[in-house]
C-alpha cells in the first residue's frame, strides 16, 4: 500500500511539473502564448509606438514619428489558428497581420491583415475584414469594448471570427507562411493576451 502511495505522489508530482513547465514556457494543449497578463512577449519592432504593459494589458497609444509600428513575431508560421483579446477606441487603427514574408517590412502586400479599424474610409476593408482579399458587409464595431478574434489559416482557406460572428470565409494565396504582427496606427489599442496554435 506504501508502495502504491509513493508512486501515486510520484506521478502527481510529475504532472504537476509537466503543467508547471508548459505554463512557464508559454504553451499549453499546443497553444502558444505570445501576450499575456503577465509579459507583453519577445517581439522585434518595425515602427516605433509607446508599447507597455499597463495593469496587465499591452498598450499603445502614440507613434514615434510618422510611420505604422508593429510588434513582429520572431517565428514564422504556415498553418496555425490566433486568438487574440483586444481593445481599441472607437479612432483606433490597428490589426494582426499574418503570414508576413519580409518581417522588417510589413504590409498590404507582403501580409494578410486582418483588420481592427472601425473608421476606415472604406468600410468594407474595416474591422472584420481581410483587407484586399475578404470584405465585410455590414462592418462590425470594435470599438469601446474587450473583443475576441479568431483566425485560421490552413493552406489557401481563411477563416476570421469576430466574438462569435464569422466575418471572413474565403480563400487566398499570395502569402504561404510568415510571421504574425500586431498594428499600432492610432488611437489607443490594448492587447490583453495573443495566442497562436501551429496546425
Amino acid at each position: 500500500m506504501k508502495r502504491l502511495s509513493t508512486l501515486a505522489a510520484g506521478v502527481l508530482i510529475g504532472a504537476a511539473a509537466f503543467q508547471y513547465s508548459s505554463v512557464v514556457s508559454g504553451q499549453s494543449d499546443g497553444w502558444i502564448t505570445l501576450v499575456d497578463s503577465t509579459r507583453m512577449g519577445d517581439w522585434d519592432e518595425v515602427g516605433k509606438a509607446n508599447w507597455a504593459m499597463k495593469d496587465g494589458v499591452l498598450v499603445a497609444d502614440k507613434l514615434d514619428g510618422k510611420d505604422l509600428a508593429y510588434l513582429v513575431s520572431k517565428n514564422s508560421y504556415k498553418d496555425f489558428q490566433i486568438r487574440a483579446e483586444f481593445w481599441v477606441s472607437d479612432d483606433a487603427n490597428s490589426g494582426i497581420f499574418i503570414r508576413c514574408e519580409q518581417p522588417k517590412s510589413i504590409g498590404g502586400k507582403t501580409c494578410y491583415e486582418v483588420n481592427i479599424f472601425d473608421q476606415r474610409p472604406d468600410p468594407s476593408y474595416g474591422t472584420g475584414a481581410i483587407v484586399d482579399v475578404a470584405k465585410v458587409d455590414p462592418m462590425p464595431k470594435a470599438g469601446g469594448k474587450w473583443n475576441t478574434y479568431e483566425i485560421t489559416a490552413q493552406g489557401p482557406h481563411f477563416v476570421v471570427v469576430l466574438n462569435g460572428q464569422k466575418t471572413v470565409d474565403a480563400e487566398d494565396s499570395k502569402h504561404s507562411s510568415g510571421a504574425i504582427a500586431l498594428q499600432y496606427g492610432q488611437g489607443v489599442v490594448k492587447f490583453r493576451k495573443v495566442q497562436i496554435k501551429p496546425l
